[in-house]
């Protein structure tokens, strides 16, 4: 359902039709947007500028989101980036990129970048660059290099901790 609202206006007889409350028609969208995952301020804002909601009107649904505990940026960040290193192990880099295309402030995303632990950050490195040169292992040294290496960088780990991982995996075959 994209307008509720207007759905549901649509559905009423032409003299029994209400005109929707613009903050009513807000508040709900904007929950029907939180619905499926959190989101930051600046992507609900833009959610909601994108449905026609003029802009002092968003402000005061965000704020009230923000009273109710439904929007949270530092939380989202949190939530995001644990999710990010979980499921796509992503490096903190690459998280913090993407938080900061979502919206999030960069004091938050510091904030969230000094929780990720950098010793972690390498075991979870090490260990996807460990399956990936074992299914290649069969292969020359240097397109093993160039398989794993450029994983490592397409999920944001910089040269030095790739290089690392090449030499302690290179220098155990």
């Amino acid at each position: 359902m994209k307008q509720p609202l207007r759905l549901i206006s649509k559905l009423l007889s032409k003299s029994q039709e209400v005109e929707a409350d613009p903050y009513s028609f807000a508040l709900t969208t904007a929950h029907y947007a939180l619905a499926p995952r959190a989101k930051s301020r600046a992507e609900l804002h833009a959610h909601l500028k994108k449905r026609g909601v003029e802009d002092e009107i968003a402000a005061a649904v965000l704020d009230e989101l923000e009273l109710q505990g439904l929007l949270n940026d530092l939380e989202f960040a949190q939530i995001w980036s644990e999710s990010r290193q979980r499921q796509k192990k992503l490096s903190k880099r690459s998280i913090a990129q993407e938080l900061k295309f979502k919206g999030v402030s960069q004091d938050i995303i510091e904030e969230t970048m000094e929780n990720i632990d950098d010793e972690e950050e390498y075991k979870m490195a090490f260990t996807l660059a460990e399956r990936k040169f074992r299914s290649c292992s069969h292969l020359d040294h240097d397109v093993i290099y160039r398989r794993v290496h450029g994983l490592l960088s397409r999920k944001g780990f910089s040269h030095s901790i790739s290089g690392r991982i090449m030499r302690e995996l290179l220098g155990s075959n």
